[in-house]
């Protein structure tokens, strides 16, 4: 199986898996002529398109794709999303027979509530909710369900990679880096990233083991971040210390 992470709008991604056989799927199409110019350039047809949330920049292609290529459209119920042909949720399987792959539904919640993602062929395609580094923002859930989400991802296993919906490292990396300076991993992927960017390159998919030695969201627990946060009067639980991060990481400007 072959993975094509396909610029698009402003930092978004849109994943595309294809087989040897040139039948695709794609996640998350926010634009549908990006995934017409690859399929074209890669000779690929495609077969069906997987939906996180509902948001326009992950949306906003699939419904053409669908009536150009009659494509499957799985997502999550929301009256917002009105492309689907397939409405998957918590613990559903998705059985693709081209290409030939098996996806496992997870709920979580926090950036939408009805957000999703889907986990099989040693990746994690997670939309908003997890990005490399960080998290995605608050909209609609609160503190804990979006805790309780990204636990539930950095419980997967370390070599699953990551395939968030955007380009958001680089700027994810200056906010951790205030909460944990002193990280050693933090740094060198901090210096990975500016590597790859410099060189055009993607800085995703990463590792689950990466993420979680890395990114402050799922360290709540580590002695650097319980300091950062005490530091500035928001310890206590868990949940606390997740919201003041966040709340953190909102107004944050480098």
């Amino acid at each position: 199986m072959h993975l094509l992470p396909l610029p698009a709008l402003t930092d978004n991604y849109i994943w595309l898996l294809h087989d040897d056989e040139g039948q695709a799927v794609v996640v998350d199409p926010g634009e549908a002529g990006v995934v017409e110019q690859a399929l074209e350039q890669h000779h690929l047809r495609l077969r069906s398109v997987l939906l996180t949330h509902h948001h326009n920049d992950h949306i906003g292609g699939a419904a053409e794709l669908r009536k150009r290529h009659g494509a499957t459209v799985h997502g999550p119920l929301d009256p917002r999303i009105d492309c689907l042909t397939h409405v998957v949720g918590d613990g559903d399987t998705v059985e693709l027979s081209a290409p030939r792959l098996t996806f496992e539904v997870l709920a979580i919640p926090g950036h939408t509530l009805t957000h999703i993602g889907y986990v099989g062929a040693g990746l994690l395609l997670c939309g908003d909710t997890l990005f490399s580094l960080g998290c995605g923002r608050l909209f609609e859930g609160t503190p804990a369900q979006m805790l309780a989400s990204l636990e539930r991802l950095a419980a997967l296993p370390g070599s699953t990679r990551v395939c968030a919906g955007h380009e958001y490292t680089h700027a994810n990396g200056l906010f951790a880096n205030e909460v944990e300076p002193d990280n050693p991993k933090l740094r060198q992927r901090r210096d990975e990233v500016a590597r790859l960017r410099a060189a055009g390159q993607p800085s995703l998919p990463v590792t689950l083991e990466v993420e979680r030695t890395t990114n402050p969201f799922l360290r709540v627990d580590a002695q650097a971040v319980v300091e950062w946060c005490a530091r500035r009067g928001t310890g206590g639980d868990r949940v606390a210390r997740f919201a003041a991060l966040r709340a953190a990481k909102d107004v944050f400007r480098a």
